[in-house]
């Protein structure tokens, strides 16, 4: 976090929040009877729930934040977005449906109450602070969220969890699991509630009353709750506190973070407590490792410059698929003869450090992320620097709203109003209403609108499962770039001796009733003593 006295917060964290079992009491040296005495102590508990604790090499804990930039990234490999080239990393399991409870990857990490230990642990003790009613009240409506998004996240991932709203004892640790309706109940309890105490504000650095709602929107379209959808996104909309920033490109760059558009976001400060893994998304031959790859299907959602898909418009040309294509696919992608970081991309040749099955760290599917790192060379090192990264942006709100209203069949100007919006701003042209008026076809636009926008974003899972289409998107091959041809080093003109032969990834099932959760980890049960029950078919 960019706040004050960052270093002593991070300190007092560490021990304040050190323990990571959810059946122990705090037994550090700071407790509830020693610690909450003055106001700076109180500040510095609720900054340590956002950044996290370090170990005695420096280094921020894995998951110690409450959220992680690289979670964010890698969560697109469960989708149909992007593809997870290395088993180890602890999602290509999850995206390829091979996942099981004793080898179920990164569910481990995300299956974790240690926030909502820390947050009932802050609830708890709070009120004997000095801290004025009003600031305290705040501080408390914060804690509250970041609860409340650790149990939006568990509750989407994995269905029902135990709700814990207190600190637990061994004696009182084995709690079963309430159903996933229950938990998404409890959530919109805990922001309605958190909301009203809260404010708009500039930025996503601490949670603001944008950043409730925001999340509250997100809870009611997983359930289906299209009207409360747009009240909600109405609020945030009319309250005027956010817009859409003016370039899509660099909109992610450190030097427009807490941008007007920006509504939470994980902050990080170089050399202190900065983002050590924007790398993985570099092409191998610029010393990245090609972790997080994306998929010859996202490349393809993309429309013409004239608003039409590939399969529809006349200027769509499959001998040169990346000429005359919405903007945002050159923004978020890396793909044969582009140009960048001074060079054009090459894949192709079989000689290239990028070359899919050649180097360990070369992307399988021929394509690199671009997001975040427009200019690779802008940084000192690319394995520490100070860019925040997005969790919520004002864009998906006014995307959820015309969504929400298709879905109930209310197509109004305002529809229509607020894609354009986001369309407008990549430069793509507005929406043609002779062929999107329909339920059908707009809802079809407005689900490629939330594709193309966040790719690379990490939202595409949740959008696939709450609209059932995970099976059909899920399954076969993965597939990259076409692979026969070459770029002219000098002009980044590609040249195909076949429209055909693609590079290919892996395989991927996903199967219905099951794979819209994952796996419960193992340990998990196991430290249950039985009162957890597996999720189906696992």
């Amino acid at each position: 976090m960019k706040l004050r006295n960052i270093t002593i917060a991070l300190s007092v964290a560490t021990l304040l929040f050190s323990c990571q079992k959810l059946d122990q009491e705090p037994l550090d040296a700071y407790n509830a009877d020693n610690f909450w005495k003055t106001e700076a102590e109180t500040d510095f508990a609720v900054t340590g729930l956002y950044s996290g604790t370090r170990g005695s090499d420096g280094k921020l804990a894995e998951g110690s934040a409450w959220e992680d930039g690289t979670q964010i990234f890698y969560m697109d490999c469960t989708s149909d977005n992007s593809n997870s080239d290395f088993p180890w990393e602890g999602f290509q399991a999850l995206g390829n449906g091979t996942a099981t409870p004793t080898n179920a990857g990164n569910a481990e990490a995300r299956y974790t109450y240690e926030h909502i230990r820390r947050a009932n642990y802050i609830l708890e003790n709070i009120e004997k602070s000095p801290v004025n009613a009003e600031k305290k009240k705040r501080l408390t409506a914060e804690v509250r969220v970041i609860r409340a998004y650790k149990y939006f996240d568990m509750a989407t991932l994995f269905g029902g969890v135990p709700i814990i709203t207190k600190t637990l004892t061994t004696e009182n640790a084995f709690v079963p699991a309430n159903t996933q309706k229950e938990v998404l109940e409890f959530v919109e309890k805990e922001l309605k509630e958190a909301a009203a105490d809260l404010s708009f504000a500039k930025g996503g650095g601490r949670m603001s009353k944008g950043a409730a709602l925001g999340l509250l929107a997100r809870c009611y379209a997983f359930e289906k709750k299209y009207q409360d959808v747009i009240n909600t996104t109405q609020e945030i909309i009319s309250s005027a506190n956010y817009k859409l920033f003016d370039d899509y490109a660099t909109l992610f760059e450190e030097a427009n973070e807490n941008n007007s558009e920006v509504m939470m976001n994980i902050e990080y400060l170089v050399n202190i407590q900065g983002y050590t893994s924007l790398g993985i998304m570099l092409p191998n031959s610029m010393g990245g490792w090609g972790s997080i790859v994306p998929t010859q299907s996202l490349v393809d959602a993309y429309e013409t410059a004239d608003g039409q898909t590939i399969g529809e418009s006349k200027s769509y040309d499959p001998a040169s698929p990346y000429e005359k294509r919405d903007p945002r696919l050159g923004a978020t992608i890396v793909y044969p003869g582009a140009l960048y970081n001074g060079k054009y991309f090459d894949p192709l040749n079989p000689k290239s450090e990028d070359y899919p099955s050649g180097p360990d760290n070369a992307s399988s599917t021929a394509y690199n992320y671009k997001k975040y790192i427009q200019n690779p060379s802008s940084y000192a090192n690319i394995w520490n620097v100070g860019t925040n990264i997005i969790v919520m942006r004002y864009a998906e709100m006014l995307l959820l709203n015309a969504e929400a209203k298709i879905e109930l069949g209310i197509v109004d100007n305002s529809v229509y109003d607020n894609i354009d919006l986001v369309r407008q701003r990549a430069k793509m042209p507005k929406v043609d209403k002779a062929v999107y008026s329909g339920q059908s076809k707009l809802r079809e636009l407005v689900r490629r609108e939330l594709r193309v926008e966040f790719a690379g974003e990490g939202r595409r899972r949740f959008d696939i499962i709450r609209w059932g289409i995970a099976k059909d998107v899920m399954n076969g091959p993965v597939n990259g770039a076409l692979s026969k041809g070459t770029v002219d080093p000098k002009t980044g003109k590609v040249t195909y001796t076949s429209l055909t032969d693609r590079f290919f990834s892996e395989n991927r099932s996903f199967k219905a009733g099951k794979n819209e959760l994952w796996p419960i980890p193992q340990a998990v049960i196991d430290n249950s003593k039985g009162t957890l029950k597996q999720n189906v078919g696992y």
